[in-house]
């Protein structure tokens, strides 16, 4: 790699335009199209996403072959959440994601979490981290963030922020807060619509905007803004991610931010289906945006970075503006010493999976039912485990060994397990019943049960059935007993990952005490005080 020094004012305008995109592409090696994004645009940054990670070998080959062909060091980013939202699997920890640490409640593990995992995407070539969500989870009906969230309490979810920024950012990765100004009341999702948070004024100061507040104070180092519509703040119906009124107005001049605003992809529908992508990249800069996030499409890229250099030219832009967005940019990534290739922190992988087992032990909740455990080891148990076939961005296909069956056998339990589609098909629904009549333990684990019809009616067959011990565990979203009240236990493991299904099995066998404190009301269980 060849750079340019350490002086932006180098770059012509085509090149500083291409310092404030963040594009992705498919495959596990630099394509055609991703070298010409980079040597003819300047392009500012890489996107990952699951379709370019095979192992952290891999990962860390493909960071250093894509940093080879540009000038200026690129932004690597990646959706490295925790939990239900990673990116990358083979050869790193996977920590529990956000809900799981509220959950936990512990500050210090939170910050050394991040710090971990910081360490280790920072050695393989990753050097921005999109988390933490600090949206404020209090609506059982969002379909995007939920265990995305660390709760519904805002001061909380402040806490468990800045530590988790403090953590990335001490590891030398750039922490991302997002999704601004909050994205946790919503019922819709901006992958696939444009959503709208009616609230006043007030109730945002109290609620959506507290966690980013704390996180502006800790110094967080990009903000990523939200596809959603707040009319208390911008009564044209523009969503936060193009509108002046709420990156410039709100962001900056009332709260003061003077980090790196990002925006969120660009191609999801809530942009692409309505005002278009090329569009969307001209009003997010004029609106205050300093990187712009493309992440699949070519043809989508080269006309959003065409669109702002026409618009440059045309006045429209001023290139003021563009030189703001470039000197932070810049200077961001100096601080993170992306022109030194500094690697502040080594990994300690032994350390980080210790870490990742001791919040998932202390985040298993024990919501109802708590006598009716443990689970008696005589007899047969039979394990219901609902696995997502079909996937999106935040919800991800993986074909996961180590289930909440397997983890129950391995402590003594003669388990027979039975894996149904997040919507049972009815052969699968009649399958599941034949089974449960050998059965004298029936454990379901759910998966976002709400928003699945056909898995609620399966859960509550089964919570029908005579002379049975049934006990439903929500490996996704802790509501899940709002849609079947009459089960007789019920726990939360926020997420389906191996780690934490080890915990939850060892909190039914009673090897493990039962340490989560809820971190959302969910019906008449009211969240942990």
């Amino acid at each position: 790699m060849t750079n340019k020094g350490t002086d932006w004012r180098q770059l012509d305008l085509k090149q500083k335009i291409g310092q404030l995109f963040l594009c992705g592409f498919d495959g596990l090696e630099p394509t055609e199209g991703i070298v010409k994004l980079i040597e003819d645009y300047g392009l500012g940054g890489i996107v990952y996403f699951r379709r370019n990670l095979k192992d952290a070998g891999q990962v860390a080959a493909l960071s250093a072959a894509l940093q080879s062909h540009a000038e200026v060091p690129l932004f690597t980013t990646i959706d490295q959440e925790g939990g239900m939202v990673v990116r990358l699997e083979e050869g790193v920890t996977v920590m529990p994601g956000n809900m799981a640490v509220g959950a936990a409640s512990n500050p210090e593990l939170a910050y050394e979490a991040a710090k971990r995992a910081g360490a280790e995407l920072r050695e393989i070539g990753v050097n921005v981290n999109f988390a933490p969500c600090l949206d404020v989870n209090n609506n059982p009906r969002n379909p995007v963030i939920g265990v995305r969230s660390y709760g519904e309490e805002p001061q909380s979810v402040a806490v468990l922020g800045e530590a988790q920024i403090r953590g990335y950012q001490e590891s030398g990765v750039v922490a991302v807060a997002k999704h601004f100004p909050g994205h946790g009341d919503t019922a819709s999702d901006s992958h696939l619509e444009l959503p709208v948070v009616p609230h006043s004024r007030d109730r945002l100061d109290a609620v959506e905007l507290v966690p980013f507040r704390a996180a502006i104070a800790a110094g967080v180092d990009a903000i990523m803004t939200a596809h959603v519509v707040f009319p208390a703040y911008e009564p044209d119906h523009v969503p936060a991610t193009l509108s002046r009124r709420i990156l410039t107005g709100l962001l900056r001049e009332q709260l003061g931010y003077e980090g790196v605003i990002v925006t969120d992809c660009l191609e999801m529908n809530a942009i692409s289906e309505t005002l278009g992508v090329a569009r969307g990249a001209v009003e997010a800069v004029k609106g205050g945006a300093d990187l712009i996030l493309v992440s699949h499409r070519l043809e989508r890229q080269i006309a959003a970075l065409e669109a702002v250099c026409e618009a440059v030219l045309a006045g429209e832009i001023p290139e003021s503006r563009i030189d703001d967005a470039v000197r932070r940019v810049w200077t961001l990534k100096e601080k993170r010493g992306l022109f030194a290739d500094a690697r502040p922190v080594a990994p300690d992988r032994p350390r980080a999976e210790e870490v990742s087992r001791l919040l998932s032990e202390r985040a298993v909740t024990v919501v109802k039912g708590g006598d009716r455990l443990p689970l008696r080891k005589d007899g047969r148990t039979l394990v219901v485990w609902a696995e997502a076939r079909r996937g999106t961005e935040v919800i991800e296909v993986i074909h996961q060994v180590w289930t909440l069956g397997a983890a129950l056998a391995a402590e003594g339990y003669d388990v027979v397990e039975r894996r149904v589609g997040l919507d049972p098909a009815p052969e699968e629904t009649e399958e599941t019943l034949a089974a449960a009549a050998g059965a004298d333990t029936i454990v379901f684990a759910s998966y976002d049960a709400a928003f699945y019809p056909q898995q609620v009616a399966l859960i509550r067959a089964l919570g029908e059935l005579e002379g049975k011990t049934v006990v439903l565990v929500a490996t996704r979203t802790p509501y899940d007993l709002l849609e079947a009240t009459a089960v007789p236990a019920y726990l939360c493991t926020y997420e389906n990952k191996p780690t934490m299904m080890s915990a939850a099995a060892g909190v039914l066998s009673g090897r493990l005490p039962a340490k989560g404190r809820q971190p959302v009301t969910i019906g008449d269980y009211p969240r942990a005080r």
